[in-house]
């Protein structure tokens, strides 16, 4: 009869294994086992099995004496007080002389392995349940790290043991009506990376928080994972296209994001770890090297494709060796089980006012409810349901307050934090990482909680009222024009992955300037301009830039990028920058470089800038990040539009710089669009289709020049109507002019998502995309169907009549 083994080397496990050593130890088998040869490096290890658990439970009639102590919790006992006496039992009860025989061997030969005496070793609890493939475990018992010795390592194998009946695992395991002795353990015993004096942090296979799949996401911080994980830091956040890392050559980091980093894990002096407070430098630094992003969204790749579903790894650096290691690997089970054909949608139905505090926005729902601040967790009772939870941060005992609460707010943390993490599964709006929320709200004040607004959540006084859509868009209809969107806050932009829409017929560089850059150009260019206060804001934004146009072009870049990630490879026409000279001038620095117009509106605006004295240097770093983008990162789908474009002249001046700077219409499949928003553009039609690939209605603009209507003044405001009839006959006359060119025409405006009549009128007129807002996307869908099926009708009817031919935009916009 076979002997029953207590420890397993990860080598001999694999992902068959789950019952004997629990999902994470079983995970770190299948790649040491199956990925070492596609290089992804996992530290070794063993695993202590389900059967030594039981050995355990079987010793002096443990597992009874646990069962009578459930009994008293459903009699009414408290939890705290039932998990605390089993626990006491668990600890009190001596390891069997088998297992610790086997560990103690198990981690002599580790450290005979690394030629090194008694190593540090990590010990984390893998809890399994053979019978119950769809529990989820994690996070519910404990780790240690930093444990070195035979008589410190079965000491914490023992506390794991009884950390199987915290009392958030008990609770988690009542709710979900598992039998608590049908639940074994397993602990995973690992060599520690030395990422204490380096680096380390989560890797996801998908955006966490909308679900798009064609990115990989690494956070990162110094010192030991555990802060990222419990959201005591602000990590670093880098973004990985995944279709641009098929191409060595290209650079497949679209976004980096430099989180605070404000404290750190690292080795206490007695075993364990203690966490300190970073250095100011250690806050500005990258923990990563674009390299080493690199070298890990591969490994999580491969990952990936050996699992078949996405992934949510551990990373660290050994700051010893320098070497990265995947220290964890479990499927994401959050975002990967929501129907992609459904799109929900929360917004606010009144203006809000100034918000409260602000911060990462994790999910897209609202929620409002009382502030319940709180330092610690509280008796369930003393929680009010449906209370917002106001916290520094949270960890694994908060989760049952958690699951009462309508809204989350903490601190610190990132969007892989723990608050993060488990507000996505409990389908609860949390705003994370606000920096002073304890200190901002009070205890018992009502608020609203949105996270409904792009990529920052915000916090507002009151309850205010909102309403909450869900759209199938397996529903919508195919339509032969094609339907765009306007897109400008790039954190928001993965949150629209699943609209089937045909690409973005308008990227505005104005919020990634005015929002992500915060500077204006030319004052980064020339500082010495500045007076002392600007100055010192611009070297602290600057921080780490020798070359402060670089930070512009780093920052641009970025946030194209992710617009164009969000719909590849489908046309994503990116317009450059279109601010007014007052809008210029209240950028930081900007009061210098702009003039004070009496009508910024028809002033220094749009083209007239990019070849200007005054404005030069700026656009050239402007086409500097939209050439790295299409160039260096491989996002070819970019298409370039020039705004407010009034002569033929000024056309042609404006290729000119552009091509100055490495962008040639034509090269390498780059097409340049212009606003068709001036008389002057409509009239000279033909001589722009000359000149450019494509046009964009403006139809705010040209209506206001048309007509001569400022569309600002309330007093016109009964005057300004894009349906006019010489607004509609311009736009009529465009398109026909640009179809005898070969050339595209679309329109990006609020009108046709408020007046289903000038939809109707647009697809008469042939227009070839329409551009809306993303919450206006199924309505004008349906608004362009029903006019193409009129239209079609109309054609059966009478097959004479004119139709005006469309240009094949398979390729454009």
């Amino acid at each position: 009869m076979a002997t029953t083994r207590c420890v397993i080397p990860f080598a001999e496990l694999g992902r068959q294994d789950v019952g004997r050593v629990g999902g994470k130890n079983a995970s770190l088998g299948e790649m040491t086992a199956h990925l070492a040869a596609a290089g992804v490096r996992v530290p070794p290890g063993f695993a202590t099995t389900a059967d030594a658990y039981g050995e355990l439970l079987g010793g002096h009639g443990l597992r009874g004496r646990i069962d009578e102590q459930l009994g008293r919790l459903h009699e009414g006992a408290a939890l705290e007080k039932v998990g605390a006496a089993i626990r006491s039992m668990i600890l009190a009860e001596p390891l069997p002389a088998t297992l610790r025989t086997e560990v103690v061997s198990a981690y002599e030969r580790l450290a005979r392995d690394q030629g090194r005496y008694e190593p540090e070793v990590a010990v984390r609890s893998s809890a399994t349940a053979e019978d119950l493939p769809e529990a989820s475990f994690a996070g519910q018992q404990e780790t240690y790290l930093n444990v070195r010795g035979p008589a410190r390592l079965l000491e914490s194998v023992h506390r794991c043991y009884a950390s199987l009946f915290t009392d958030r695992a008990i609770d988690y395991r009542e709710r979900m009506g598992f039998d608590h002795l049908s639940v074994a353990l397993s602990v995973g015993v690992q060599v520690m990376v030395r990422s204490d004096v380096a680096g380390a942090g989560v890797i996801f296979t998908l955006d966490p928080e909308s679900g798009f799949a064609e990115v990989i996401v690494v956070s990162a911080a110094w010192g030991l994972g555990e802060t990222v994980v419990s959201g005591q830091v602000d990590p670093d956040e880098y973004t990985v296209f995944k279709p641009s890392m098929k191409d060595a050559s290209l650079d497949p980091v679209i976004d980096v994001r430099i989180g605070a980093k404000r404290q750190k894990a690292v080795y206490a002096e007695r075993g364990m770890t203690r966490t300190v407070d970073t250095v100011g430098l250690e806050r500005s630094r990258r923990v990563l090297a674009d390299a080493e992003v690199r070298l890990l969204a591969g490994w999580a790749l491969t990952v990936e494709e050996h699992y078949g579903c996405p992934m949510d790894l551990e990373w660290a650096k050994d700051g010893l060796t320098g070497d990265l290691w995947i220290v964890q690997a479990r499927p994401e089970t959050v975002q990967s089980r929501r129907r992609a054909s459904t799109l929900r949608r929360c917004r606010l139905t009144a203006p809000p006012g100034e918000s409260l505090v602000d911060g990462i926005a994790v999910g897209d729902a609202i929620g409002r409810g009382p502030v319940a601040a709180l330092d610690s967790p509280v008796d369930l009772d003393r929680f009010p349901a449906g209370g917002v939870l106001v916290t520094g941060i949270t960890d694994p005992d908060w989760e049952p307050i958690m699951k009462r609460a309508s809204a989350i707010v903490t601190d610190h943390g990132g969007r892989t934090s723990h608050a993060a993490i488990v507000s996505r599964e409990l389908g609860v709006p949390a705003v994370v990482g606000t920096g002073r929320a304890t200190e901002v709200l009070s205890h018992g004040q009502d608020v609203t909680v949105s996270c409904a607004e792009g990529g920052r959540g915000r916090v507002y006084e009151g309850l205010l009222s909102y309403q909450e859509t869900e759209t199938d868009l397996s529903d919508l209809p195919a339509t032969r024009t094609r339907i765009m969107l306007n897109l400008a806050d790039p954190s928001a932009a993965f949150r629209w992955w699943r609209l089937p829409a045909d690409g973005v017929g308008l990227a505005r560089l104005e919020f990634i300037v005015a929002h992500q850059v915060k500077a204006h150009p030319m004052a980064l260019l020339y500082p010495e301009r500045l007076d002392h206060h600007d100055r010192c804001a611009i070297d602290l934004l600057t921080e780490g830039y020798l070359d402060r146009g670089q930070y512009f072009v780093d920052r641009l870049a970025h946030g194209i990028a992710r617009i164009a990630a969000s719909r590849w490879p489908s046309p994503v026409v990116v317009r450059t920058s279109d601010f007014k000279t007052n809008e210029y001038a209240r950028l930081l620095g900007g009061r210098p470089f702009e003039p004070v117009e009496a009508n910024p509106m028809i002033g220094w605006r749009g083209a007239s800038r990019y070849y200007s004295d005054g404005y030069r240097e700026g656009f050239a770093l402007e086409c500097q990040a939209l050439r790295r983008v299409r160039e260096e990162m491989g996002l070819t789908n970019v298409i370039v539009m020039i705004p407010f474009c009034r002569t033929l002249e000024e056309a042609d001046r404006v290729l000119e710089v552009m091509a100055q700077q490495g962008l040639h219409r034509g090269e390498s499949g780059l097409k340049v669009y212009v606003m068709a928003e001036i008389p002057a553009n409509i009239i000279l039609a033909q001589d722009f289709a000359d000149r450019f690939d494509g046009f964009s209605i403006g139809s705010n603009d040209l209506t206001q020049l048309t007509l001569g209507v400022d569309r600002d003044s309330e007093s016109l405001s009964h005057v300004f109507d894009e349906s006019n009839p010489a607004v509609a006959r311009s736009i009529e006359i465009l398109v026909s002019h640009a179809h005898a060119a070969g050339r595209t025409v679309g329109l990006c405006g609020q009108r046709p998502s408020d007046d289903p009549a000038f939809t109707e009128f647009l697809v008469e007129a042939g227009i070839d995309s329409i551009s809306v807002a993303p919450d206006s996307f199924a309505a004008v869908k349906q608004h362009v169907a029903a006019a193409e099926r009129k239209r079609a009708d109309a054609d059966r009817m009478d097959p004479a009549s004119p139709r005006r031919p469309r240009v094949d935009v398979s390729s454009g916009a």
